[in-house]
């Protein structure tokens, strides 16, 4: 039985798909939460719990794989403040508040913020 592969495509090809997600989770990790659509916060959520984990972790090998990714503004502020906040925490960094959609389209939206 054929079966469907993970993530949503978001109608674009590959390199802007990853482009959109990295400067989302750049956009969340410097303001802690951030409106966009419910579908782009779901998928966002399940990317930026990885990339907190890997932050948490704090040694050189996740060190290198954030600073490869992220401007070093981002780089900074995941490795000393957001990663050492969830040391104690095993997982659920993320949170998905649903809003009313948007008026112009009608597309569902969200908030997406880091939990506290």
């Amino acid at each position: 039985m054929k079966k469907l592969k993970k993530g949503r495509k978001f109608s674009r090809k590959a390199d802007p798909r990853r482009a959109l997600i990295r400067s989302l989770s750049e956009s969340l990790f410097l303001k802690d939460k951030i409106k966009t659509t419910e579908a782009k916060a779901k998928e966002l959520s399940s990317v930026a719990e990885k990339l907190i984990t890997k932050a948490k972790k704090g040694d050189l090998s996740s060190k290198r794989f954030l600073a490869g990714r992220f401007s070093e503004k981002v780089f900074k502020k995941l490795a000393n403040e957001i990663g050492p906040r969830y040391k104690e925490r095993k997982g659920g960094y993320t949170r998905v508040v649903k809003i009313p959609p948007r008026r112009s389209d009608g597309a569902r939206m969200a908030f997406i913020e880091l939990v506290k």
